[in-house]
């Protein structure tokens, strides 16, 4: 009788909703609330259950956790820097309820430079040893290109320093703005003759260029309609076809930055065992998962389908967006309708001039 006891509480506690995790959590939250507060055991009472349930509920949530100066204890979500996870930890934490002794925290916060100090092994970052620089492209002047220099810079120990530096800017800048505001970041030793800037100066830089950037591209708007398109075919280094259709309209658009995300949507299908191309039935199928994609992500809402390819047992889909969270939440819909029938996977990343298309130019 124990043993189906314990049965029927395990699968009542799985947990399937944001409403499932939240009852659970209110269950527990007196003992997780002692085991911050004394830190007690803190990684089996509280970290390790938390992980697990968070893991239910889907994967790509992370958290950390401490006191506030009023006495709570302070409940941080993160996605780890994964942009199609943040509109999820966004959801999970406004759907938290109120609970006495606990803040719930989307994101990592930013907060003032003067009280924020990493250490890792033997290194520190602060703001006394961290300084920027911008760079500019003339080819690409809407990316926010940053270089940090840190005083202390050992290229042998490269990747400790990188992570320091990631950490002091998830703090200080916030992690949202961390990973959303800057396109290209670079950590490197001083140098001769390279301006310092002091890295307390780098929010106001950030906010002047997201400013700048939002006035000359408020309004852009695009339709499809009218656009042309290039079938274009190539060989694999394997001699298998590559074919390939291409918005060449869009592509050679010069507000390509007004739509910086890039949305790659990979299906993996078994296709001919010469040519890895699909077979009619196959072919259909997956022209029809694109209809219905682009049935929800529009031209004219802000997501432009830049074109496919297909090779190797495979299709690439492209999409520019104007925004991550929304193709976010719609991928992750497609991804759980179309489990049983389709291989899909999708990412999405900062990409303001297309770059990782710029395979296609030459040819469209």
């Amino acid at each position: 009788m124990d043993f189906l006891k314990n049965i029927s509480r395990n699968k009542e506690e799985q947990v399937a909703s944001h409403d499932d995790f939240w009852q659970w959590f209110k269950v527990h939250e007196q003992t997780f609330a002692a085991a911050v507060k004394n830190n007690d055991n803190i990684e089996n009472v509280f970290f390790t259950p938390l992980a697990n349930k968070l893991s239910e509920l889907r994967e790509g949530f992370y958290f950390l956790t401490g006191m506030t100066s009023d006495g709570r204890v302070e409940l941080v979500f993160t996605p780890d820097g994964i942009i199609k996870n943040v509109v999820f930890v966004e959801e999970l934490v406004n759907s938290a309820p109120d609970i006495t002794g606990w803040i719930f925290t989307a994101m990592k916060p930013g907060g003032e430079i003067d009280n924020i100090g990493v250490r890792i092994e033997d290194y520190t970052f602060e703001k006394d040893n961290l300084f920027f620089a911008p760079i500019s492209d003339a080819y690409y002047p809407d990316e926010i290109d940053i270089r940090i220099i840190y005083n202390h810079y050992n290229a042998d120990d490269s990747s400790i320093i990188e992570t320091g530096v990631y950490v002091f800017l998830d703090n200080y800048l916030g992690e949202l703005n961390a990973i959303t505001a800057i396109d290209n970041l670079e950590i490197i030793a001083p140098q001769a003759g390279l301006e310092l800037i002091p890295i307390d100066k780098l929010k106001d830089f950030l906010i002047w260029r997201e400013k700048e950037f939002v006035e000359k591209y408020e309004g852009t708007r695009y339709n499809t309609e009218e656009d042309s398109y290039a079938a274009l075919e190539a060989s694999l280094d394997n001699g298998m076809p590559l074919l390939a259709i291409i918005n060449s309209t869009l592509i050679q658009w010069d507000a390509k930055a007004s739509h910086p995300w890039m949305l790659n949507v990979e299906i993996g299908y078994h296709g001919h065992p010469a040519s890895g191309l699909p077979d009619t039935a196959t072919g259909e199928m997956l022209n029809g998962f694109e209809d219905e994609l682009m049935t929800m992500l529009k031209d004219y809402d802000g997501y432009l389908n830049l074109g496919r390819e297909t090779a190797n047992n495979s299709r690439a889909i492209y999409f520019a967006c104007k925004d991550f969270r929304i193709p976010s939440k719609v991928m992750d819909a497609m991804v759980e309708k179309y489990a049983s029938t389709l291989e899909l996977s999708y990412d999405i990343f900062k990409d303001k001039y297309w770059r990782s298309l710029e395979r296609f130019y030459p040819h469209v």
